[in-house]
């Protein structure tokens, strides 16, 4: 009686084309990684040696000297690694760039927009937001619970990673006990590019249920000036004495440019 022979392995001959492999991912995606059990980098193996290297040389820079000497395409190159991980990246992070300006423009820049760029999928998008979140986060850890006649310095530098590079104006509130430490940060109001609406009694009826004893507003200017409006002006007038009618303390409004903030109380507004 004759056995079945088994099936022949494929080979992959020299020059020739690889076994078949997992599906790398749904067409119209080339940023998304394989499925696979191995690493992203052990697929750096496929890439050309020169594209291999530069990797290599930008991470060692990295590694050796931090962020501080890199520029901003350099620095987004080395995001752009891991949700591209065989192909050279530096045309993509050019593009981003020129597209938004800056690496700060391009973490904060809305996912519909980043989409638009060519060359960017879901992966890349994802990998984008994750950066931009764990940056908002880790400045928001240095504020939070803590005094802030202390902390100063860091509830600005907070202020300034969540919303210097937004595209449309965003009104925030950070209430306050009576130790004066940061018991809670919240976006109110979202708006346009020069404009978002505020309700003083939805501010303050906040604070109540917070049992908060101070405010500080914070909302920032997209065109990058942080000069008030009048109506800037009127609406924290507005809170500030609906606020006084409940004890609870108006302590600043900032305001958030693009490089530099501007404080109601330090500039006589309040």
């Amino acid at each position: 009686m004759s056995l079945p022979l088994p099936l022949p392995l494929p080979l992959a001959l020299p020059g020739g084309p690889e076994p078949a492999r997992a599906a790398q991912g749904a067409p119209g995606e080339p940023d998304e990684a394989a499925d696979a059990p191995l690493p992203v980098e052990q697929g750096s193996a496929r890439l050309p040696s020169y594209i291999r290297d530069h990797r290599a040389r930008l991470r060692a820079r990295f590694t050796e000297g931090g962020a501080t000497a890199m520029p901003d395409y350099e620095l987004l190159e080395l995001v752009l690694f891991r949700a591209i991980p065989r192909q050279d990246v530096k045309p993509l992070a050019r593009r981003l760039l020129d597209a938004f300006g800056d690496f700060n423009r391009v973490l904060s820049a809305p996912p519909a927009r980043l989409a638009a760029v060519e060359g960017v999928g879901p992966a890349v998008v994802l990998e984008l937001k994750v950066v931009e979140a764990a940056a908002q986060r880790l400045a928001r850890a240095r504020v939070m619970h803590r005094p802030v006649i202390s902390s100063w310095t860091a509830l600005i530098d907070y202020c300034h990673t969540a919303m210097a590079h937004r595209e449309t104006e965003q009104f925030r509130v950070l209430y306050l006990d009576r130790k004066n430490t940061l018991i809670a940060d919240e976006a109110q109001a979202q708006g346009t590019v020069d404009h978002v609406p505020v309700y003083p009694r939805e501010v303050v009826k906040r604070a109540l249920e917070l049992n908060a004893s101070a405010l500080i507003l914070v909302h920032n200017h997209p065109s990058g000036d942080p000069t008030p409006s009048e109506a800037d002006i009127a609406m924290t007038e507005q809170i500030r004495v609906a606020a006084e009618a409940l004890a609870i303390t108006l302590h600043d409004h900032l305001i958030v440019g693009r490089e530099r903030e501007l404080s109601f109380r330090a500039e006589g507004y309040l």
